[in-house]
């Protein structure tokens, strides 16, 4: 039986959070996760806005965190070289009846210390008894911010704060921070039940570890990890673990959002990100530019019950893009959609985060619920969970902590002086292996071979972006199968998409090739 001090269970954006934070003290910390790799779950599929905090009820945790992670995503992404752009964003109203409740959102943002909002629009109408000082400026000054905005907005609210950013490096980044730092990870890695350790005040996890190229494992293999502490950073499976330990039930339902993604030819058609007024389901549907010039529309909002259903529909996509064009003038879409995706939101019943220590469960600490703005809250939700270990098992500074990570050099946005450099080190930086994204071997090498490298195909489009582009891997993956088989030592046959059970190729042809699946 393995022996940890603290367990934290999901290597998503929370998880990962929460590890670096830990990292920065003497503890003996151990990630699982199921998947085999980090960001699988739901910090892989979602729109990649940093919120500025103006949604959240006042008071929430939600509203708190929100801000806090906000103000804290510049500073992280300089300190561990993950793209992350302060653009701003837009709520649009298209109908005089919705201006209230947009002034009414304005003013929960300014309670919640949201900084530097704006209304446009004519609003003084609409203004009530103690909203008189609210002042607006006018829908010609919010044309001149957003030129191609729709004709029908008649209000919006503007949050300067607001930014985008990219979900998988910055996941990845803070994972890999905290594997520099001494944070063990066992991915493919599945926890089955929790209970109550006998013996002392702390819990057995019992888990199957399952096939993978990271711990040479052949096939599933029971096992069990004692821990003192427990952190359930879990997702939409959150409830499942706490339900395991406590008699206070809370219940999760997965929220299925589906995307489109445009093609980088759409980049500039919008300059901000654009929201429509949100509903009881949510921020709406939403266009957006990506930190890689993309334009990204989406999410729809359908509760789900299968925690697993990733599945996208003609009439969700549909759904997307008609509601996507409300807000722009010329929405690019026919002939520019490259990819769609969906992804789910863990939506607890309660509305807000739930983020403690169970009383009835000394040392088993919740992180559920982390629906949006979950990605915008990661930063301050991993000093908030640190916070709360400390107050359970304080210990020491680690002296020897690392608080910068370098990110893999880009070719592609890199100026002819670097690009020289890099080849000059490593001639595998001249030979481009994704022409759509212009990666390069040298990269997809370092992608495998740094902290917590990849080892399947998707994941080395998230840490270099090979195969996100227009052909959507139709060309690359060949070569990068053979890439992955010759640095981590395998046969091209072991290689997957996603880890066990997403195998490529099947069988050997007349000439004893292997065959590409189809």
């Amino acid at each position: 039986m393995l022996k940890k001090q603290i367990v934290i269970i999901g290597a998503g954006v929370s998880g990962s959070a929460i590890a670096m934070e830990l990292s920065r003290k003497q503890y003996d910390v151990l990630v699982v996760e199921r998947a085999s790799d980090v960001c699988e779950g739901t910090s892989k599929a979602n729109s990649g806005i940093v919120h500025a905090g103006y949604d959240a009820k006042p008071g929430s945790l939600k509203a708190k965190l929100n801000v806090e992670g906000n103000r804290m995503m510049g500073d992280l992404a300089d300190r561990l070289d993950f793209p992350f752009k302060r653009i701003g964003s837009l709520v649009l109203c298209f109908e005089k009846e919705g201006i209230p409740a947009l002034i009414d959102l304005y003013e929960r943002g300014c309670a919640n210390g949201v900084e530097g909002l704006v209304l446009y629009g004519d609003i003084a109408s609409y203004l009530s008894e103690g909203q008189t000082d609210i002042t607006a400026k006018s829908l010609d000054e919010l044309r001149a911010l957003e030129p191609n905005v729709s004709d029908n907005v008649v209000a919006a609210l503007f949050a300067p704060t607001g930014g985008i950013v990219d979900p998988f490096l910055l996941n990845i980044a803070m994972a890999e921070n905290a594997c520099e730092n001494g944070v063990e990870f066992s991915l493919d890695t599945e926890v089955k039940n929790i209970r109550k350790d006998d013996s002392d005040s702390g819990y057995i996890l019992e888990v199957i570890r399952h096939p993978s190229l990271r711990n040479g494992i052949k096939e599933d293999t029971p096992d069990e990890i004692q821990a003192q502490i427990v952190i359930n950073a879990a997702g939409v499976y959150a409830d499942v673990f706490h339900n395991m330990v406590s008699e206070d039930k809370i219940h999760i339902t997965p929220r299925k959002g589906e995307y489109c993604l445009l093609d980088k030819k759409t980049e500039g058609c919008i300059k901000h990100t654009l929201f429509q007024l949100p509903t009881k389901m949510g921020k709406g549907v939403l266009v957006t530019p990506t930190t890689h010039g993309n334009t990204l529309i989406g999410p729809t909002a359908e509760d789900v019950t299968d925690h697993d259903t990733v599945d996208t529909s003609a009439a969700g996509l549909d759904k997307v893009v008609k509601t996507g064009s409300l807000s722009v003038k010329e929405l690019p879409s026919r002939g520019n959609i490259i990819t769609s995706f969906a992804g789910l939101r863990a939506h607890e019943d309660g509305g807000d985060f739930i983020i403690k220590e169970l009383k009835e469960a000394p040392g088993f600490i919740d992180v559920a619920g982390i629906e949006s703005p979950g990605l915008s809250c990661a930063p301050a939700v991993g000093v908030y969970v640190a916070g709360i270990v400390e107050g359970i098992a304080p210990a020491a500074d680690r002296t020897d902590h690392k608080d910068t990570r370098k990110g893999i050099p880009s070719v592609a946005h890199s100026d002819d002086e670097t690009r020289a450099k890099l080849v000059e080190a490593d001639p595998l930086y001249s030979r481009v292996i994704c022409r759509c994204e212009l990666v390069t071997e040298g990269e997809i090498v370092d992608a495998i071979n740094r902290p917590l490298g990849a080892t399947t195909l998707d994941g080395i489009k998230r840490r270099v972006r090979a195969g996100m582009g227009r052909c959507q891997a139709g060309f690359c993956t060949p070569l990068q199968v053979k890439i992955l088989a010759r640095e981590l030592g395998v046969g091209i046959d072991e290689i997957t998409k996603k880890g066990d059970g997403s195998e490529l190729l099947t069988g050997e042809n007349k000439d004893n090739e292997p065959e590409i699946r189809k």
